[in-house]
This record gives C-alpha cells, sequence and structure tokens, in this order.
C-alpha cells in the first residue's frame, strides 16, 4: 500500500490558512550555510513560488534582518500575494556568545513593527516565537502577540521550539496555529512528543531542517566536504567520528531510492511528509535545482512498508551528536 501524499493544500491549525505541502526555509538565504548571493536567492525564492510552493519561512535573527529585507525585495510586484509568510521573533544578537532571548511584550511589539518595516508588508500571516524566554511566561509573550492579532498586524500565531506544556500553556491564551521545531529520520525523539501534544490541540507542525541539515541527502561524506564558513561546522553531528556514525544510517533510504530511482533526499523527505496531513516541512536551500529537487518528493511513491522500515533503521535516538552545540541546546525545548 502507498502512502498518500499529495500536492493538496495541508492547514495551519485551526486558522483559515492554508499552504502547500512542502515550504521553503529561507535561513540559508542569509550566510548560515556559507556566502549567499542576494540576486540567486531571489531567483530561488520566485522559481519556489514559480512551482507551487506557498509557504516562506523566515526570522528577524537570519541575517540579523537581512533576510527579512530579502525578501521583501524578492516579493515585491505582487509577489506578495502568492504567499503565506512566516517569520519569527525573540532572539537577541549578543556578540562574542550565544544568542539572548527576549519575550517580553515591549520586544514582541517593537520586533514586529521592526519586521513589517523590513518586509515591506502591512501584515504578517504566520507570526512565531523563534525561541522561548524562560524569563518571560509564556502568557505574557503570548498575549502581546494576541494583540498583534487584534491590530490586523498579524493573522495566526506560532511558537518555534517549545515543548509540550508550554505549548499547552500559550494555547489557552490565544490559538497557536502552528508549532516549528526539528523533524527529520534523524531526530525524531522531541518532536514525536511534541506531535503527540500538538495532534491533541489540532495545532500544525512546521518541520524545520527535515533534511538534517543536508546530511540526510548523502552530499557530505566527511568533514573536508563542508565548505569553509558554514555553520554546519559548528553542528555536533558533523563532528567527524559523530558524522562517521550518522553517514552509516543512511543505508535504508539510499536502498529505497535506489529502488525508486529517487534521490536519498526524496526519500527522507517523503519520508517526513507520510507521518501526516498536520506536518508541513520547509527544507532550505541556495540552489533553484534543490527546490526542484526537494518538490520530488511528493512523487516518490512511498510505501507502509517503506515508511516502516526507515522508521526501524533510524529509531529516535539514533543520531550521534546533539541537535545543536551545547550553549544553544539550553534554549531548545523549553
Amino acid at each position: 500500500m502507498t502512502v498518500t501524499v499529495t500536492s493538496a493544500p495541508r492547514k495551519l491549525g485551526a486558522s483559515a490558512i492554508a499552504v502547500f505541502p512542502i515550504g521553503l526555509g529561507c535561513m540559508s538565504l542569509s550566510g548560515v550555510y556559507g556566502k549567499s548571493d542576494d540576486a540567486e536567492a531571489i531567483k530561488v525564492v520566485h522559481h519556489a513560488i514559480d512551482r507551487g510552493v506557498t509557504f516562506l519561512d523566515s526570522s528577524d535573527m537570519y541575517g540579523w534582518g537581512h533576510n527579512e529585507t530579502l525578501l521583501g525585495k524578492a516579493l515585491a510586484g505582487g509577489w506578495r500575494r502568492k504567499v503565506v509568510l512566516a517569520t519569527k521573533f525573540g532572539q537577541i544578537q549578543q556578540p562574542g556568545g550565544a544568542n539572548g532571548v527576549d519575550g517580553s511584550p515591549a520586544h514582541v511589539k517593537q520586533a514586529c513593527e521592526a519586521s513589517l518595516k523590513r518586509l515591506g508588508v502591512d501584515v504578517i500571516d504566520v507570526y512565531f516565537q523563534h525561541r522561548v524566554d524562560p524569563k518571560v511566561p509564556i502568557e505574557d509573550t503570548v498575549g502581546a502577540m494576541a494583540g498583534l492579532v487584534k491590530a490586523g498586524k498579524v493573522r495566526a500565531l506560532g511558537l518555534s521550539e517549545a515543548n509540550p506544556e508550554t505549548i499547552r500553556r500559550a494555547h489557552k491564551i490565544h490559538p497557536i496555529a502552528a508549532v516549528q521545531s526539528e523533524y527529520s529520520l534523524l531526530y525524531r525523539k522531541d518532536a514525536e512528543e511534541t506531535l503527540a501534544t500538538t495532534r491533541q490541540l489540532g495545532i500544525s507542525y512546521i518541520a524545520y531542517s527535515p533534511l538534517g541539515r543536508s546530511l540526510l541527502t548523502g552530499s557530505v561524506r566527511a568533514v573536508s566536504d563542508i565548505p569553509a564558513g558554514d555553520g554546519r561546522g559548528r553542528h555536533p553531528r558533523f563532528a567527524a567520528d559523530n558524522l562517521a556514525r550518522n553517514l552509516s544510517l543512511l543505508a535504508a533510504i539510499e536502498a529505497i531510492a535506489r529502488a525508486k530511482n529517487r534521490t536519498p533526499g526524496q526519500v527522507a523527505l517523503a519520508w517526513v511528509l507520510a507521518q501526516g496531513m498536520d506536518i508541513v516541512p520547509i527544507p532550505g536551500t541556495k540552489h533553484v535545482e534543490r527546490v526542484d529537487e526537494n518538490l520530488g518528493a511528493l512523487g516518490v511513491g512511498l510505501t507502509a512498508d517503506d515508511a516502516a522500515k526507515l522508521s526501524a533503521a533510524l529509531p529516535p535516538g539514533a543520531a550521534a551528536g546533539t541537535r545543536y552545540a551545547e550553549a544553544q541546546m539550553k534554549a531548545v525545548y523549553i
């Protein structure tokens, strides 16, 4: 039996917003994974939209404003009306150290105004708290976000890297349309715990890094394959010993890819899509050809047996190395 994965729109929680099943994560367009080029980045955004992608995910932290300004340029001249635009707030730049977090009501309002200006729009479709601020009750943060909805500046609310308890508390203050967190065959534990809660509450799940920051595509076989300045060089999963272990997990993906004449990345992305209509993966890329490859995941034709084999071959906790470096891990799943 083939797992049903279609291009039918996927609804975001109880909101009136529905999106194409695969979105575009825009972080890599702002130099996070090595050098990026604005002109090429705009071509990637336009190509994705032309291919049917409707969900674009940004943040005021990506390039510290650069990403939103870039999207503002890309969406000028009629492109804006074709997409559901999401951005995030809450991370604070601290030169020389790990990012800070600010979930205060004052910052919520200030950050939203700044994002609206950079994006060149009157309303943000989905506004996410990028990281939960443990110093501020989630009720206060979401209360301020709800005020943005009431003011017509935001259509729907989301949380990123929030744990189940935080999600439940937030949802009592204002409906949460979507929760965003890392989810792939490599990193399942936190995601599947979160999914159990979001499904009870009718909240959608935005899966970032669904290809394990390219690890599941098999494109990185050695540390030397990571370009200078690429953020993957700082991720524990790409450290030499961890990388060897993680690459050994790809055999099941590659076997199914060969059998279906597809790429490993398409199979890995198809697995995420097959986990439920409430999940929208947002793979990121700087390359037009990768957009096309990722969209090809919709036609993989994964069977229930295929999906089960992949789940068994890469069970929760199988990956070597934490999702982020130690300092960054303190800011996730709060």
